[in-house]
């Protein structure tokens, strides 16, 4: 899944008022972690991923693994916060714009 540059600032947009839902601890990336935010993206198409672990490489690296291991879109990351996007697969609630 690729999204296009008007697609990711819609969906900063829908993800600004959101509070972080995932959060990562100093126990780092674990099974337990991966299978809530694969949860959540279910639930919820958009999720807030907090990240108290290490540097901003190790941070970046936890979100990168996290997206590849949930099979979602990591739209922005600021600081400690990662914003994931999955397109639902039973009932989209988040409406793209077309690229």
């Amino acid at each position: 899944m690729s999204l296009s540059e008007l697609q990711k600032k819609h969906l900063r947009r829908l993800g600004h008022a959101c509070k972080p839902i995932v959060m990562l601890g100093n126990a780092g990336l674990t099974d337990g972690v991966a299978n809530e935010l694969d949860r959540a993206l279910e639930d919820h198409e958009l999720v807030k991923v907090s990240a108290r672990v290490g540097d901003r490489e190790a941070r970046d690296d936890a979100f990168r693994q996290l997206a590849a291991r949930t099979t979602s879109e990591l739209v922005q990351r600021v600081g400690n916060v990662g914003l994931f996007y999955r397109r639902a697969k039973r009932l989209a609630r988040i409406v793209l714009p077309d690229a």
